[in-house]
């Protein structure tokens, strides 16, 4: 009889010790699992300078559309893509943003380009002065945006770096020999900052 107990005994160990390890187990299983997720990659530029850069994008482009808006209404100058030939033969230039297309962007590059092309569009603008007493306040604080918004890229070269030696200087800039001319390189040069000024969004918006 003692030794059915002993038995019983062992019997009823492996049995509570069965019944331990499952409750872990169903325990163990009860536990939600945490999620690994990996970090948010770092931004190749500051956030505060991407927000900036946006917000005087969209200033610019806004003021833009204004003195677009204006010439059309004032001297029916509308369509842009009607003066192309005025404007080879005139020499509006169009600054490219290759290195910041989303196909090919290419951050150092990118910024050199940005600014290379405010200041070209910053110097078109300032040839365009005296275009007509009409717009010529929208002109001046266009010129003005555009500026501020090249030292923002500036100082941000300046930051990583990455700025040349020095300041890039102005290439050769049109004449214009009549009103009619001033007024419809005054539309080419809006036309193509606005084109840049798309891209540059675009390209400043994929990091935010």
């Amino acid at each position: 009889m003692a030794q059915l107990t002993a038995q019983g005994r062992r019997k009823l160990m492996a049995l509570q010790l069965l019944l331990w390890h499952s409750a872990l187990w169903a325990g163990q299983e009860a536990i939600p699992l945490v999620s690994v997720t990996s970090p948010p990659p770092s931004l190749p530029w500051p956030r505060s300078f991407l927000l900036k850069s946006l917000e005087q994008v969209r200033k610019i482009q806004t003021r833009n559309s204004e003195l677009l808006e204006q010439l059309c209404a004032t001297y029916k100058l509308c369509h842009p893509e009607e003066l192309v030939l005025l404007g080879h033969s005139l020499g509006i230039p169009k600054a490219p943003l290759s290195h910041c297309s989303s196909q090919a962007l290419q951050l150092t590059k990118c910024l050199h380009q940005l600014h290379s092309g405010l200041f070209l569009y910053g110097g078109l603008l300032q040839a365009l002065a005296g275009i007509s007493p009409e717009v010529a306040p929208t002109l001046d604080m266009l010129q003005l945006d555009v500026a501020n918004f090249a030292t923002t890229i500036w100082q941000q070269m300046e930051t990583l770096g990455v700025a040349p030696t020095a300041q890039p200087t102005q290439s050769t800039l049109p004449t214009f020999t009549s009103a009619f001319q001033r007024r419809a390189g005054g539309v080419l040069a809006a036309s193509h900052l606005q084109s840049f000024l798309e891209t540059a969004h675009c390209a400043l918006n994929h990091w935010v």
